[in-house]
């Protein structure tokens, strides 16, 4: 009897023992890991935030230096600026669209940049019209539609099969802007 008494205290010792060590020990393990598993994802996700801010504020940066003049005198400020022009009709034959007419206005001063308008008319349908302002606005210069006008000929549509399925090409009046930064002078 004294063996089993014995055997029974040792082995509530020892239950006691696993009890607390489960409860007390072992219990905050898959705690903490859950919890630094926890903040390595959150860590993680900020390193990648991080490294796409990093990856824009470079394309910022290029975009910048390429509108950026360093007087209002600069070749890239000039009321008609010939390289654009010609990559707008690059551009515009890549995606077959019809240049019509290009026209550029007089450049406007700002305080902290220049804006030189251009008029277009282009004839193209209007698939080929959205694949222009998208390049337009994927262009290394910083370029806005400042209007846009269809003329899509609605009264002749009745009498065209093709023109309801608006696969036909319309004549189109844009204005659109370059956008040139002027570097300040630090004194």
């Amino acid at each position: 009897m004294k063996k089993n008494l014995f055997m029974l205290v040792i082995l509530l010792i020892f239950g006691g023992g696993f009890w607390i060590y489960y409860n007390m020990v072992y219990a905050e393990r898959p705690r903490l890991i859950r919890r630094l598993d926890r903040e390595i994802r959150e860590q993680n996700e900020k390193l990648i935030s991080a490294q796409i801010l990093a990856k824009e504020l470079n394309l910022v940066a290029k975009l910048i230096e390429k509108n950026l003049a360093q007087s209002a005198r600069d070749s890239l400020a000039e009321d008609a600026s010939i390289p654009f022009m010609e990559d707008v009709a690059t551009m515009l034959d890549g995606l077959d669209i019809v240049l019509l007419n290009i026209e550029p206005g007089r450049r406007i001063n700002m305080v902290d940049y220049i804006k030189t308008p251009y008029e277009l008319r282009i004839n193209a349908t209007y698939k080929q019209f959205l694949d222009f302002i998208n390049l337009l606005e994927k262009s290394e210069r910083l370029v806005t539609v400042e209007d846009f006008e269809i003329d899509n000929g609605i009264r002749k549509a009745e009498k065209s099969r093709e023109m309801r399925k608006g696969m036909n090409a319309q004549n189109i009046e844009m204005k659109i802007s370059t956008l040139t930064l002027l570097k300040h002078k630090t004194t």
